[in-house]
């Protein structure tokens, strides 16, 4: 079992997506404005990665059975 599954039927749509990337984002740049910089790279992090695996290595079909 994947800690965050990324390929899960719950995020084919593409404005959960989006929500998701935007707010880690967010609140990465929350972070770095208060001065907790080692929150701010973890949220940045989560976001960078978001992006990659939604937006360039998404596959919002159905996994075969086989």
């Amino acid at each position: 079992m994947k800690l965050l599954d990324v390929q899960h039927p719950f995020f084919r749509p593409l404005w959960r997506r989006i929500v998701i990337v935007v707010v880690a984002l967010g609140w990465a740049l929350i972070e770095l404005a208060l001065g907790n910089g080692l929150w701010a790279l973890v949220f940045g992090a989560i976001g960078v990665y978001c992006a990659h695996q939604f937006f360039v290595a998404f596959d919002p079909q159905e996994p075969d059975g086989s």
